[in-house]
């Protein structure tokens, strides 16, 4: 079944029902107190701070902005771009490019002008709609653009290169457009994180879509009277597909302009929020904010969130333990995925299997997993080797990229480039990325474990583990510690404290500075090999 169909379904079936729920906190703190009390019953009449959708709207919605793109020639094998932040429009736009036939381009709103024209480049994108915050960027590389013939802008001053979606939209026919749509055609483009060079882009079919919000539904069990606070971003296929599994039940979703520890609290409270999918860096500020006193749980009802669950990173289990000290009534789940499986759900934990919390889980529903040598062949049971996974949700392949697509899909295998072991119960545990595994005097290092046992020091906030070549070992082990504030954490401290850790794995340098991450919470360190390569830490010791 093409996922359209169930968004025209939860139409007839919840026609009335909140469907989704925007807030943007930031706007709401600008207004005057006597606009703050009206914020919360204004829902619906261009509120900056809360916004609202019912089922039947967002499919109404879809349905005219599908109608305006086939009236400007879109058709099936077209590509339309979306580059927005999180916003209540972004998923009746999504799912109108989809009902046309076309296959939807959702881009990272954190690309530079380089990159967007990079990516709108190598996925042929023929039509863009963009927000406010790309205007400048966009501006930059207009002349650069010539595949894009047509761009649509959201959101109030419409600049004069593009034209006002609003206004277009609106008058258009709110019935489905029917176009007929089969499982096998393409759906989306995504684009893999970049944390190893340009963006690769990868190709989704409807079957795929449509099987992800299967599988997230069995993972968490949503229903109808489900909320799930959406605080990702919807370009990135972890939170669409976890909003997916609102999407198969007609739940309600809440998305969250902001990531502040008092915003998402307050917001899970004021909406009896039952689901919430976070990244470590902001699950790890939310405790940090109690722990501090800067939140008050006994100020706040929280007795609706029923599940938190993790994904995108490998999860400290520490964190996971102080999180339980605060919160012991959360199930807790983490789930493992990649864009090329459409997200998350190829491998989860299970709520029901919080004993084993530093797995990433077993293969998810409908999944198959292996863990396989460099020549395809399974390695024993215990031993590191690299994670395969097969599936239904599997991509196509690489867009434009054959040579790619041979290297990573094989016998049916989607080769996922990290590495892990599995247990005697059959439970996976994710060891690292193959490319950044440390090769040290013979002996390989994982940063990641590193980096779980870093993260078991109080005083630390954050910790990346990079290789750096050394002329006598070929590489060392350099660890970039980010400290809590006020911790007066050193490196002396630090050595103390590793000497818990074989000889072999413990850092050679530690360097303090902020751990850069990107939209869904991997540590770049690609970016963290640049800026500390070889000649930066010889200037560093220099100069110290």
């Amino acid at each position: 079944m093409p996922i359209t169909d169930l968004l025209a379904n939860n139409a007839k079936e919840y026609g009335n029902k909140l469907c989704l729920t925007e807030i943007n906190p930031e706007e709401e703190e600008k207004r005057e107190p006597a606009w703050k009390e009206l914020a919360l019953v204004e829902t619906a009449r261009g509120n900056p701070y809360r916004k609202e959708l019912t089922w039947r709207a967002f499919d109404e919605k879809a349905n005219q902005f599908a109608h305006l793109l086939m009236g400007r020639g879109i058709k099936k094998g077209d590509k339309v771009g979306i580059l927005l932040m999180n916003c209540i429009e972004w998923l009746p736009i999504y799912f109108g490019v989809l009902k046309t036939g076309a296959t939807v381009v959702p881009l990272n709103f954190r690309y530079s002008s380089d990159e967007i024209r990079y990516t709108l480049d190598l996925a042929d994108v023929c039509t863009l709609i963009i927000g406010p915050e790309f205007v400048e960027r966009i501006q930059t590389i207009l002349g650069d653009i010539p595949k894009v013939h047509t761009l649509y802008f959201v959101g109030d001053n419409c600049p004069a290169f593009a034209e006002s979606y609003a206004a277009l939209a609106e008058t258009q026919p709110i019935s489905d457009p029917g176009i007929p749509l089969s499982d096998e055609e393409d759906a989306a483009i995504y684009f893999s994180s970049g944390t190893t060079g340009f963006p690769k882009a990868i190709l989704h079919s409807h079957r795929s879509l449509s099987t992800s919000c299967r599988v997230e539904q069995n993972h968490h069990s949503q229903t109808p009277d489900d909320i799930f606070l959406c605080i990702p971003p919807l370009y990135h296929t972890g939170a669409k597909m976890h909003w997916f599994g609102s999407l198969l039940t007609g739940g309600s979703a809440v998305l969250l302009r902001g990531t502040k520890p008092k915003w998402i609290i307050e917001a899970a409270a004021a909406e009896r929020v039952t689901i919430v999918w976070l990244l470590v860096p902001w699950a790890q500020d939310i405790l940090d904010a109690i722990e501090s006193g800067e939140i008050r749980l006994d100020e706040y009802d929280l007795s609706a969130w029923r599940l938190m669950h993790i994904g995108a990173q490998p999860v400290p289990p520490s964190m996971i333990r102080r999180w339980l000290k605060y919160f012991p009534h959360h199930q807790y789940d983490t789930n493992y995925g990649l864009s090329e499986s459409c997200g998350p759900g190829a491998v989860h934990l299970g709520v029901e299997n919080i004993h084993k919390v530093g797995a990433i889980g077993i293969a998810g529903y409908r999944w198959k997993t292996r863990i396989v040598d460099d020549l395809g062949m399974d390695v024993q049971r215990g031993e590191v080797g690299e994670l395969v996974v097969s599936g239904d949700c599997v991509m196509n392949g690489y867009y434009k990229d054959p040579e790619a697509t041979a290297a990573t899909l094989r016998n049916g295998w989607l080769y996922t480039g990290d590495m892990a072991r599995e247990d005697e119960e059959g439970f996976l545990f994710l060891v690292d990325r193959k490319k950044d595994v440390i090769i040290t005097g013979g002996e390989n290092i994982y940063p990641v474990q590193i980096e779980d046992f870093l993260h078991g020091n109080d005083k630390i906030k954050d910790a990346a583990v990079i290789g750096l070549a050394d002329t006598r070992l070929g590489e060392i082990a350099v660890a970039i510690i980010e400290a809590k504030p006020d911790t007066n954490l050193n490196e002396e401290e630090l050595r103390q404290y590793c000497e818990q850790l074989p000889r072999y794995k413990r850092p050679r340098r530690f360097i303090f500075d902020q751990v850069p991450r990107n939209a869904t919470g991997k540590i770049e360190k690609p970016a963290l090999r640049v800026r500390y390569g070889a000649d930066s830490i010889v200037k560093q010791q220099i100069e110290n």
